[in-house]
């Protein structure tokens, strides 16, 4: 074993940070700060310093298992292979190909979810696949396409928000969810720039700002209307970029017009004078931007609350300019990356859609398959989740946890309960792999070579560390069996590099172009921004064996000279306040929204496997004002219980004034009687499918010994 240090990424959220992994003599991997990576300059939250922990034998799994007797029990894998397949061609033969699910993740590599996506349509040619991405930044996504014609997470690096005059965070806890991002605004800070941040909770990133907004959980949207009403009553319209370079202005003016200051206070709780001072932070710099998180996006009018801040960004001349725009801060490390190659129900490799005839038969062409064998656009990941053991017959899942990360939980879990047959690719025995028929135990980031695409765009090569224990496989090894066992022998690849050049070409052309991204680029570039286009875009050939001369230099910041539309423009979008799904009533008279917590992420399936974590964020809680633990007759550490019309959780009492009294707050890491995802609701944003994570009308109960 070699003692040398790999450099490589970590396996948690978007920012991908760089960092070093060096075997020790034990058996065990060592991380190191890796100071030239420019995203976190060698800094490491807690999650990335441990995450060798969940590499650790009687953490993670090590054999496949099969269900027997009702129990899962250690099996070969060529009979868990056989079993899975087997289950496949059994729902397939009685039911149709449609009958076939397939759900994937953000923590994939670009190359898995490249090859999830194909042998789904290829291989099972069912429409039914999507990821959890769908409940990531769904709804940024959509509104970024309406508006500017492509979606990226951040049209521009991390290190120019230090640089910029202002910055409006909207939805954001970056502090605890991406702690080594904070730097950047702290700079921001220092180099005389203004942070705004907008949370129903004073959160550890609101404590960091210049000026904190506490609206109502659901209202950002009437939030957002009403600055851009404030900007054209005070005569700060940069009437100049928008005759220039937008359209449908007008329409999206007379919409914001009606949402008058006073009118919005209602709505939202934030003050006039608050409103106006914000208005007065954004516009006065010579250049400004708004990142969004989950907080505006996870509602059922998520893409019409992204598209508002969106407008607020045209109508000031804040997009497509140096130092300046609007940008989505995505959550998973590869949600970026997974949503672009695949994996997603409507899209194909590059960011094409599914339903354009030139993108299906170029797609077709590098897969050597006729354009009218794939099939069409599928369900969206809750839905497809809603139809598991009705329609959807049997379900392959690759790195999720919907158990305890999709809304209504517990009408999921009796959903997937219901399946006919279930298998489950994943490094850890999660709530959900618990449920399966067949589980098999798949290697992790540190074990293999694979690229991931982060927030900004920053397509990276994490690369193999350490030899994964025996017994182990990759997901591309249970692709390529299982495409075997299905009757196609060529096209799934197990080597990832050889992956990557096929989505290259798969790519190109597309979108999300990396046709010009090579492994080696990656080594010797520390990451390639797409868009990329491969060489055929060169005016020039190269010099004999100089594979880099006439390479593109890939596109750090988007839209500087034009935006991705037809006519170059971007788009005003005409949207209007409209309430969440489910207000309060005399029933449910409090808000519910949920988030994450510094320890831990996403579902907790792997953190909650690591000490360290666990001591500092142990299980769930209920965070609640002093009037309404006071109205409630709970005391610190009380428990509490949240009832929506969806289920009950229980949980601690953690009493703080830094959430409204209106609203209570629960971390959705953590399975059993805590789940916050059993009382959250799955109502739907029309256009980007994404649930209503963030907003929920609940009860409160104390539980009485």
């Amino acid at each position: 074993m070699q003692n040398t240090a790999t450099p490589t990424h970590c396996p948690y959220c978007a920012l991908q940070c760089g960092m070093n992994l060096t075997p020790a003599p034990d058996g065990t991997v060592e991380v190191s700060e890796r100071a030239d990576f420019p995203v976190n300059r060698g800094a490491l939250c807690g999650k990335g310093r441990t995450a060798p922990a969940v590499l650790a034998s009687g953490v993670r799994l090590t054999s496949p298992l099969v269900r027997s007797g009702g129990e899962l029990v250690p099996a070969s894998w060529e009979e868990a292979l056989d079993r899975i397949a087997a289950g496949l061609v059994r729902t397939r033969a009685e039911h149709g190909p449609d009958a076939v699910g397939v759900f994937g993740g953000g923590g994939l590599t670009n190359e898995k979810a490249y090859t999830l996506g194909k042998f789904a349509r290829v291989v099972l040619g069912t429409s039914q696949i999507d990821y959890n991405g769908r409940f990531c930044m769904s709804s940024a996504a959509a509104a970024g396409i309406k508006a500017f014609g492509l979606d990226r997470g951040l049209p521009f690096p991390l290190e120019d928000i230090p640089k910029t005059g202002c910055v409006i965070l909207v939805g954001s806890n970056l502090a605890e969810t991406m702690p080594p991002s904070l730097r950047f605004f702290n700079e921001l800070r220092e180099n005389g720039g203004t942070l705004i941040v907008i949370d129903p909770r004073r959160t550890k990133t609101a404590e960091q700002a210049d000026l904190h907004l506490a609206p109502r959980p659901g209202t950002d949207l009437a939030l957002a209307l009403g600055l851009l009403h404030l900007v054209i009553a005070e005569g700060r319209v940069d009437t100049e970029y928008v005759q220039e370079r937008t359209a449908g202005w007008e329409d999206a003016r007379a919409a914001a017009m009606a949402h008058w200051p006073e009118y919005v206070e209602r709505i939202t709780g934030v003050s006039v004078p608050e409103l106006r001072e914000t208005v007065r932070l954004f516009c006065e710099p010579e250049s400004a931007m708004v990142l969004t998180a989950r907080g505006p996006e996870q509602q059922s009018k998520g893409t019409d609350t992204v598209g508002a801040w969106i407008n607020l960004c045209l109508a000031t001349g804040r997009a497509g300019r140096p130092l300046s725009g609007y940008g989505c801060l995505t959550g998973q490390g590869n949600g970026q990356g997974g949503r672009e190659h695949g994996q997603k129900a409507d899209q194909l490799p590059g960011y094409r859609k599914l339903d354009d005839p030139a993108a299906r038969r170029h797609v077709a062409e590098v897969w050597g398959v006729d354009p009218e064998s794939l099939p069409g656009p599928g369900r969206s990941a809750y839905e497809l989740l809603d139809a598991l053991g009705t329609d959807i017959k049997s379900l392959l899942l690759m790195a999720s946890n919907p158990v305890v990360s999709a809304p209504r939980a517990a009408h999921i879990e009796e959903r997937i309960r219901s399946l006919d047959f279930l298998a489950v690719c994943d490094v850890v025995l999660s709530e959900t792999a618990a449920l399966a028929d067949v589980v098999l135990p798949v290697t992790q980031w540190a074990e293999e070579t694979g690229t991931t695409t982060n927030l900004e765009g920053r397509v990276l090569l994490r690369r193999r560390a350490i030899t994964p224990p025996e017994g182990i496989r990759s997901d591309l090894e249970v692709l390529h069996e299982l495409a075997a066992r299905l009757g196609v022998e060529k096209g799934f690849p197990t080597d990832p590099e050889e992956v990557f050049e096929e989505l290259r070409r798969a790519s190109a052309g597309g979108p999300a172009d990396y046709s010009g991204i090579t492994y080696r680029r990656l080594v010797e570039e520390d990451g390639v921004f797409w868009p990329c286009p491969g060489a055929a875009e060169a005016v020039e050939q190269p010099a004999a064996g100089d594979t880099t001369a006439m390479a593109h230099p890939g596109t750090p910041r988007l839209f500087l000279d034009r935006f991705a539309t037809p006519d170059g423009r971007a788009r005003f979008v005409a949207v209007s306040h409209r309430a969440a799904a489910e207000e309060p009533d005399d029933e449910y008279p409090v808000l519910l929204t949920t988030g994450r917590v510094v320890a831990q992420y996403q579902s907790g399936a792997q953190t909650r496997r690591v000490a360290e974590l666990n001591a500092a964020a142990p299980g769930p809680f209920v965070e609640l004002h002093p009037r309404l633990a006071a109205r409630l007759g709970a005391a610190e550490g009380d428990p509490v219980a949240v009832v929506s019309r969806r289920g009950r959780a229980v949980a601690p009492a953690r009493i703080t004034n830094a959430i409204r009294p209106d609203t209570v707050f629960m971390p959705f890491h953590w399975p059993g009687e805590g789940r916050a995802n059993t009382l959250t609701n799955p109502a739907l944003d029309p256009t980007s499918r994404m649930p209503e994570f963030k907003a929920c009308a609940v009860r409160l109960e104390a539980v009485r010994p």
